[in-house]
């Protein structure tokens, strides 16, 4: 079951980026810090690219898949994660033209920005819980050691062209950026000026 802590490492990197993002939010509205346009892009570019890209394929396609398979009940709850995977990619379009018309019009894009940070983070938080705390245990419980075999083959293969070893260079290379960049707490990049 590597594939589990798989996921939640994953799920770990996501919610570190949000509660990033939050933070700057939180930090331009309560301190009026300058927003660092470049951190925020990189943020919102890692969480369209890996969720949406990299993570939410490999759950549909073979934890989701199995777990359909071998208990049939769980059809509602996985029905329900992958509109959610749909409706993802939309929330994720809002908060990239919400970032646009923050950077092109000044704080008064601002409040729309922060709102689709914020729209976008307890989506994908509510998301995330049910995935841990529903569908996960349902795997454990029902999938067989074959099914297994199978869904770690898929978390960890590296060969695969489309989630091999360059896609998880390219998104932990970009995490790092993220974290180059953002500043104290939630990175290792400059103070900002106060």
């Amino acid at each position: 079951m590597k594939a589990i802590g798989i996921i939640h490492d994953e799920h770990r990197s996501l919610a570190a980026v949000l509660h990033g993002m939050l933070y700057l939010v939180r930090d331009i509205r309560e301190r009026g810090s300058a927003p660092n346009f470049d951190l925020l892009s990189a943020m919102v570019y890692y969480i369209d690219a890996f969720p949406e890209r990299y993570h939410h394929p490999k759950e549909d396609g073979y934890l989701f898949r199995l777990l359909r398979k071998r208990h049939p009940a769980a059809a509602p709850v996985l029905d329900q994660l992958e509109r959610q995977h749909k409706e993802g990619a939309a929330k994720i379009r809002d908060l990239e033209q919400a970032l646009a018309r923050y950077r092109e019009g000044g704080a008064a894009g601002f409040p729309g920005f922060a709102a689709a940070v914020s729209d976008y983070a307890d989506f994908h938080w509510d998301h995330m819980r049910t995935e841990e705390e529903t569908v996960i245990p349902m795997a454990r419980e029902r999938l067989t050691p074959e099914d297994w075999k199978e869904i770690d083959a898929a978390f960890t293969d590296h060969g695969d062209p489309l989630f091999g070893a360059k896609a998880e260079a390219e998104y932990d290379s970009l995490f790092r950026r993220i974290v180059n960049l953002a500043p104290p707490p939630i990175g290792v990049g400059p103070a900002p000026a106060t």
